[in-house]
């Protein structure tokens, strides 16, 4: 937790900075559209939607339509599970497509579970698996949008380019089928072309609308096909939950063995290296007690130093585990000993009706103890505040001090650890910390009743 405050951001090439990687243009977004790498892979997704979607159409519809046809048989369930097989094929290539044409990275679903080898539980897990019915879906209402998308698409941008080059079809084509001009309307009576200088810049102009407009309208067709990719073909909810809470149980597994480690290694180092000191000196004591009383006697009063101590090491580490206010006082008492122990004033607010269960409440307890302890060590403050408070189902935690500021999560420091031991319990840390601070953490907390205390 060394080089967390203090840290500015003039070496890391922020916006505005010396060597910042952001990119300067010199035309707005809105005239840059048009001719970006991003639009032109935007329109060839649109454009190969189309044969694409048609092609995973048939396919979903004939596949399933003779699977549920032969369901009367035994054939019917192979048939029903190679449509939802190739639904999940053609999801796959989907995912690719939206990576390399929509920038859009879509995790892999969750794969299929089968409990033996076989082709009767290969069937059984692609029909009990709701990937492959997603995919399904998708083969399905993919193509009436797909149609949709591609006739918007390409009429507006053929509309947009064709005004907008106008001028210059007129002056290599000046009349065609015997008349000047584009033919604006025409009935049995008359007939309106555009021919003159004047109508041929409007048309131009109006293209030049279109074409600015294209790439935009484009975008938002795409943004559809961000949502059925995304969620459709991507992993559910409920998977993407499962690996998110593999995830917390590791790193509270981590968490749990790096405590016990650090208490080992307080106890070898600290405690029980003095207690074996204090028992050699008490056997020299002893020793010498006949002989020499006087030293026998000196020998007993440093080992009684000795004692007191291990005594007082013992307490660090005992309240480093679960202090004892804690457990029955709560963190009003708890967090106001902590602030005590600070090397600059801190004012401490806790407002809560009732006491949240042990485990929150010990959690909340050492984000505040280690915060303080931060900014004992590098904030460089001369006042702190602690603020506690709950809201709906959330305990809210916040640490202030107005020491130099610099303290960033993303750097890899203690504040990462932290944040990561809140995230194993569905918490949140958010730092606000600019250079030249103040400092402002809150933490976010699920809040659970205290059923049992």
């Amino acid at each position: 937790m060394a080089t967390e405050y203090g840290q500015g951001y003039g070496l890391d090439g922020g916006p505005g900075f010396p060597g910042s990687t952001e990119r300067r243009h010199r035309l707005p977004a809105a005239l840059r559209a048009p001719v970006e790498g991003r639009t032109w892979r935007e329109l060839g997704h649109v454009l190969l939607s189309l044969p694409i979607s048609i092609l995973l159409f048939t396919y979903a519809v004939t596949m399933v339509s003779l699977g549920a046809g032969l369901l009367v048989t035994f054939l019917g369930v192979p048939v029903l599970a190679a449509a939802l097989a190739g639904c999940r094929g053609f999801g796959a290539l989907e995912r690719m497509r939206a990576r390399a044409l929509l920038d859009l990275d879509v995790a892999e679903p969750e794969p299929l579970r089968m409990r033996k080898p076989g082709a009767m539980a290969w069937m059984g897990a692609v029909l009990k698996s709701g990937t492959s019915w997603r995919a399904l879906l998708y083969a399905v209402l993919h193509l009436p949008w797909a149609v949709f998308s591609f006739a918007v698409t390409v009429n507006v941008w053929a509309l947009g380019w064709g005004l907008l080059t106008y001028p210059l079809w007129f002056w290599a084509l000046p009349m065609h089928a015997g008349q000047d001009g584009i033919q604006l309307y025409g009935d049995e009576t008359h007939r309106v072309y555009l021919d003159n200088p004047f109508e041929i810049t409007v048309t131009a102009l109006v293209g030049l609308l279109f074409t600015i407009a294209t790439p935009w309208i484009v975008r938002a067709l795409t943004m559809v096909d961000r949502l059925l990719v995304h969620g459709l073909l991507g992993p559910s909810r409920l998977a993407s939950r499962v690996v998110e809470l593999e995830s917390d149980r590791g790193v509270v597994v981590d968490t749990a063995a790096a405590d016990l480690r650090r208490i080992e290694r307080d106890l070898h180092d600290g405690a029980q290296a003095r207690l074996v000191g204090l028992a050699m000196d008490l056997g020299l004591a002893k020793e010498k007690l006949r002989e020499d009383p006087q030293a026998a006697a000196r020998m007993v009063d440093e080992a009684h130093g000795e004692v007191k101590t291990a005594l007082q090491e013992l307490r660090d580490l005992a309240r480093g585990i679960h202090p004892a206010v804690l457990t029955d006082r709560g963190l009003d008492a708890a967090l106001s000993a902590v602030a005590s122990r600070c090397t600059v004033p801190v004012q401490v607010e806790v407002d809560l009706v009732e006491r949240p269960a042990p485990a929150i409440e010990g959690i909340a307890y050492f984000t505040v103890s280690e915060l303080l302890q931060n900014i004992s060590k590098h904030a460089r403050a001369t006042w702190a505040g602690v603020e506690v408070w709950r809201t709906e189902n959330r305990l809210m935690l916040q640490v202030v001090d107005n020491g130099v500021g610099g303290a960033d999560v993303s750097r890899g420091s203690g504040l990462a650890g932290l944040a990561e031991r809140l995230d194993a319990v569905d918490g949140i840390l958010v730092v606000d910390s600019p250079a030249g601070g103040p400092t402002r953490v809150t933490a976010e907390l699920p809040w659970r009743g205290a059923h049992v205390r």
